[in-house]
């Protein structure tokens, strides 16, 4: 399959719709007569909305100016070795002219390579769904918040499903409330691919306590989530990005935008410095979902209630590194009614 380019003046959305119908996890971008202008990864997008763009933003914007790339005739081997050398796993082959023939992917090349496989870089994924979802109630009155149904199947097992489609096969699931309707339905996971085990909570723990019940020696990080986030952010993508930020700890966020319905006044003391007329401000919220390496376990208090927030300033105060990473994808936390049925009718638009 040669991949179709892009203009300069697409947009990201454009980029990220090209980029998500390939295997190659790679866009690339010409001139109108076919030559080599960038390219475009996943990372690429993300540090342009982390540098305050939008999806909006054109894909020349985004991409890289200076990509790697070969000639199409160039021999396997040497491709190998680029792509190694380079720490990248897929690239642009050209003409003798420039101009752009097909992206070559390290799994072309090498047998046995996986195109993405989260499971090579990932101990295991936890999934916290102690919460009672009071707000949810009287749904959740017989039934614990991540098991509301979303197109007839329980969002806890979507996101399982997703999970193991990604290539993770141990997951923890955090419980308490209602625990039982939980393990009834999932058992040891053998029915999804998955093995699962449980973090039976006594008592609350918050967002992160439960971490602590984790008894085996883990040597690769962990995907830590909320059971009540309902998303189509790619984890392989975020796992890569923990992986080359060298991070301790990555925090997944939303944009958020807020419109301001008057004209804003800067100033110093009494001095009028500037007016702006109705200005718009763009927050990153965090979205539920991380990625935490091991050594950061040891941190979580036993048996007390912690929450991520805690774990994440207590990192900041000790200077261990923790990144954000933008989720530009479908993203909602099922908090009210309103939120259920709103991601029940964007789950239809998007195809059921």
């Amino acid at each position: 399959m040669i991949e179709v380019p892009l203009t300069a003046d697409a947009t990201l959305y454009d980029a990220v719709a090209a980029i998500e119908k390939t295997s190659r996890r790679l866009a690339v971008v010409t001139t109108p007569d076919g030559k080599l202008l960038g390219t475009l990864t996943d990372g690429d997008i993300r540090r342009c909305l982390l540098s305050g763009g939008s999806m909006d933003s054109s894909a020349f914007e985004a991409m890289n100016h200076n990509p790697v790339s070969a000639p199409e005739k160039t021999e396997r081997q040497f491709l190998i070795d680029l792509l190694y050398r380079n720490n990248i796993r897929a690239l642009p082959l050209v003409d003798e002219y420039g101009r752009y023939v097909k992206i070559v992917h390290l799994s072309d090349l090498v047998e046995h390579e996986a195109v993405d496989d989260l499971g090579k870089s990932l101990s295991a994924a936890v999934i916290m769904a102690g919460g009672e979802g009071i707000r949810l109630r009287p749904l959740t009155k017989n039934i614990p918040k991540p098991m509301v149904e979303i197109g007839g199947i329980p969002l806890l097992e979507r996101q399982i499903r997703r999970l193991q489609e990604a290539g993770v096969s141990q997951i923890y699931i955090s419980v308490n409330y209602l625990s039982h309707i939980i393990e009834r339905h999932f058992q040891c996971g053998e029915k999804y691919g998955v093995t699962i085990n449980y973090l039976r909570e006594k008592y609350k723990l918050g967002t992160a306590g439960a971490l602590s019940l984790i008894t085996d020696q883990l040597k690769k990080p962990l995907l830590v989530m909320n059971g009540d986030v309902f998303t189509t952010s790619d984890f392989v993508n975020l796992s890569n990005y923990h992986s080359e930020q060298k991070a301790d700890l990555s925090v997944s966020a939303i944009g958020y935008h807020v419109d301001i319905p008057y004209g804003v006044i800067r100033s110093k003391g009494s001095k009028v410095l500037a007016l702006e007329e109705k200005p718009s401000q763009r927050f990153l919220c965090n979205a539920g979902i991380y990625v935490i390496s091991p050594h950061l376990l040891a941190m979580i208090p036993a048996g007390r209630f912690y929450n991520m927030t805690d774990l994440i300033e207590q990192c900041l105060a000790i200077g261990k590194k923790v990144v954000v990473f933008p989720v530009h994808e479908y993203w909602s936390d099922i908090g009210t009614p309103s939120d259920l049925e709103q991601v029940r009718e964007d789950f239809i638009k998007m195809g059921g």
